[in-house]
């Protein structure tokens, strides 16, 4: 295994989908609209305003009949503001985060492995001295390391913004939550990988990037069936559960991986166009 050539894989292919206005400009504005928009109009909305509304009372009363007593204790003697800020931005939004490595992963295979069929270069594949083992493991880190790293700088991003915004309203410092830490080292992984093995499937099948983007992008529909089920207090996202979903995730991926090393092959892709 030469990880010379692993590393120089990986960096052309981030090249390339920097060139990508299509692959760069979502990965761009989502992070935005998490990090900054959604928290400082939750926020400001719902703690600036010195109105007790009745539309916040009604949210939080529903959202304490949906979630534990674990959450729901900790919002004794808080006002109808603070329950709404600490509620939505310290749990409804934890699942939420995992469409940011997910979208990275599959934006960024897609570009990497449907994407050189679309830009007709995969014959140069053909004579670099990269094994196929080698350039699936490039592509592969360069998908998932960005994708798990913005995650990571996002979330950083998100506690500096929600305690700073939130500061004159809560009165400390209460962000992240518990579960966060479970979400964000263990799960958030998986995800990334989750996105970037099924990418390679979809791949090869589909020939053009947006094609393979999205197809691999329905994934993003498990992310809300989470934050739905917590929502509705169907499944609530703990520290213990959150434990559980990624090991569930991670033992999927193994399959998947699997699966996507077998089908890949420098000569199936050429023969897939």
């Amino acid at each position: 295994m030469n990880w010379q050539r692993i590393r120089a894989i990986a960096k052309k292919d981030l090249l390339e989908v920097s060139r990508n206005r299509a692959a760069i400009v979502p990965s761009l504005v989502v992070p935005l609209v998490f990090v900054v928009v959604l928290p400082l109009i939750i926020i400001f909305a719902t703690g600036h305003s010195g109105m007790q509304t009745a539309k916040t009372a009604e949210t939080v009363a529903m959202l304490r009949q949906n979630l534990p007593a674990t959450v729901t204790s900790g919002l004794a003697g808080m006002s109808d503001h603070q329950a709404m800020v600490l509620l939505m931005l310290g749990y409804m939004m934890a699942p939420m985060f995992l469409v940011l490595p997910m979208m990275l992963a599959t934006i960024v295979g897609a570009d990497s492995f449907a994407g050189e069929k679309e830009r007709k270069t995969l014959e140069a594949l053909l004579y670099t001295p990269a094994t196929d083992a080698e350039l699936f493991i490039g592509k592969t880190l360069a998908a998932v390391v960005p994708a798990v790293l913005l995650a990571w700088g996002s979330f950083a991003v998100y506690a500096l913004v929600v305690n700073l915004a939130g500061y004159d309203l809560m009165g400390r410092i209460w962000f992240p939550t518990a579960q966060w830490w479970p979400m964000m080292l263990w799960v958030t992984p998986a995800i990334a990988v989750m996105g970037m093995a099924v990418t390679v499937l979809v791949s090869a099948k589909v020939s053009t990037f947006m094609e393979a983007n999205q197809a691999a992008g329905m994934l993003v529909f498990l992310v809300l069936a989470l934050v739905a089920g917590q929502a509705t207090g169907v499944l609530y996202l703990g520290t213990w559960v959150a434990i559980a979903l990624g090991t569930v995730f991670w033992l999927v991926n193994v399959g998947l991986v699997t699966l996507a090393v077998r089908k890949f092959s420098r000569s199936a892709l050429l023969s897939r166009r």
